[in-house]
């Protein structure tokens, strides 16, 4: 190539370049450290400050995948990779996310792709009724789903609902006044805070309501306090956010309860379950939506999380489009066409704050026909499995506590020799690059998470974490300073 656009033959040979290096990349993974070892600005440092002015050959980047790249990777695919939640990205996911890219399709109207559209559309319905939700959420009801780039878009678009039915659409022409108030757990995400200062209502409208100590969810009967203290005040309730696996130790509200105080005072219920919610392709996991189908004005799951899809992917659902299309629909003489005059069609650009958008949908359709559902069971299974082998594990070490009860693939644990030790292990394994954790804190006190859910993590990357930890607890416990296992 000399400047020119590369020849589909160019396109197909530097392409199975680059299936291959992926392919040698998740062959050689096991080796590389799963936390980054670079320093800030190292990486930076080895490039130029401008663009090169003449045309470089497409494999002089992937030569630089290697020497530039991979040192600042923190590989989310590594098989050790415990921290935070999964971030799958299997060959299935890749491989559809290509065509998309290939495609190139924009889908804010349906006339744009019309494909793109009604893929999204059907998909959405298979994995709803995978999950146990209601055929109200699906396109064929009187609600419907889309994928978002990322449950916090899903969250700002459920509070963009929310407003709308409070103030009866007078929000979109009068904007939003203080009396207005959401309410969520102590545990709640902070993308719901993020919503409320995009959305203008500011943080001051934001109640925290708090959670039993013992299991972290959130204490409904301080909810009923808090609500109707506030209407007493002469304040207007809009959302509560019920949490469905929460960040910090996979805590589960009482969905059902939460619903009962929204239906009696008119608040949006909107169903976070960002991590946890896909369990529930599991008959035995269907509690990871318990009150969701009865209750929930939105739900939002991530495939891209536990579900092996690439990111980014965010199931995001209503029960009603109507509040939906009322708070975000816009149409523009530019946007005019036949299809979305007649009324018969769905335009995507009406149901999130973006207006553009790419064709999710494609990775996650071929996630749901090569792994089928019982392929993604038997995932979510054995991410559960390890999970609970590695809670034994720490059970049965008197030097470790569980903080939490294991919720699926989430283990919450700590050094009963205190917080400093809790971190110096955690920080040490995470330096000598053998597995990555991540951290919390529960009433007060440090945690580390270790959270199951990999393509490719089994049995033995579980025991060779917790063999290092325990070997960093042995040095911790003796007085001395940690190794690098």
């Amino acid at each position: 190539m000399s400047g020119a656009h590369m020849t589909p033959e160019e396109f197909r040979q530097q392409g199975h370049a680059v299936i291959d290096w992926i392919a040698d990349y998740w062959d050689r993974l096991d080796d590389l450290p799963v936390r980054s070892q670079v320093a800030p600005g190292e990486i930076a440092a080895l490039l130029p400050d401008r663009a090169p002015q003449d045309p470089e050959p497409f494999g002089a980047l992937l030569a630089d995948l290697d020497q530039v790249v991979l040192p600042g990777i923190t590989h989310w695919q590594h098989p050790r990779f415990f921290a935070y939640f999964p971030a799958n990205s299997s060959p299935a996911a890749v491989l559809g996310d290509l065509i998309s890219s290939g495609l190139g399709a924009q889908g804010m109207l349906w006339a744009t792709s019309p494909a793109l559209t009604e893929v999204e559309q059907v998909v959405l319905d298979w994995l709803a009724r995978a999950l146990g939700l209601p055929e109200e959420f699906c396109s064929s009801g009187p609600g419907g789903g889309v994928i978002q780039d990322t449950a916090s878009t899903a969250t700002f678009t459920a509070l963009i609902c929310a407003l709308h039915r409070a103030t009866g659409g007078r929000v979109r022409a009068e904007g939003v006044t203080s009396d207005l108030r959401v309410y969520a757990s102590s545990q709640a995400h902070s993308s719901l805070d993020k919503a409320v200062i995009m959305s203008g209502l500011g943080e001051q409208s934001l109640r925290f309501v708090p959670v039993d100590p013992r299991t972290q969810a959130m204490d409904v009967a301080a909810l009923r306090e808090a609500v109707e203290s506030d209407v007493a005040a002469g304040l207007r309730p809009v959302l509560v956010q019920a949490a469905a696996g929460t960040t910090s130790t996979g805590a589960f509200d009482d969905v059902a309860a939460i619903g009962a105080v929204a239906r009696e005072h008119g608040l949006w219920l909107h169903v976070d379950a960002a991590w946890a919610g896909v369990a529930a392709v599991c008959p035995e996991h269907r509690d990871a939506t318990a009150g969701v189908p009865e209750h929930a004005d939105s739900f939002v799951t991530n495939p891209h999380k536990w579900l092996l899809t690439t990111f980014d992917c965010s199931a995001f659902w209503v029960r009603d489009r109507t509040q939906l299309l009322g708070a975000l629909s816009l149409l523009p003489e530019y946007l005019r066409n036949p299809a979305t005059d007649s009324g018969a069609v769905v335009d995507l650009r009406d149901w999130h704050p973006q207006l553009g958008r790419r064709f999710r949908a494609v990775k996650l359709w071929a996630v749901l026909r090569t792994y089928g559902i019982t392929g993604l069971q038997q995932h979510i299974r054995s991410g559960v499995e390890l999970a609970r082998r590695f809670a034994d594990r720490v059970s049965a070490d008197e030097r470790f506590e569980l903080v939490t009860e294991p919720v699926l693939g989430l283990v919450v644990f700590r050094l009963r020799a205190g917080d400093e030790a809790t971190v110096a292990v955690m920080e040490s394994l995470n330096q000598g690059g053998v597995a990555y954790l991540s951290h919390t804190r529960v009433e007060g006190l440090a945690a580390m998470r270790l959270a199951v859910g990999g393509w490719r993590t089994t049995q033995q990357d579980v025991d060779r974490t917790w063999a290092a930890i325990a070997a960093l607890a042995d040095e911790v416990t003796a007085g001395s300073p940690p190794p690098t296992p």
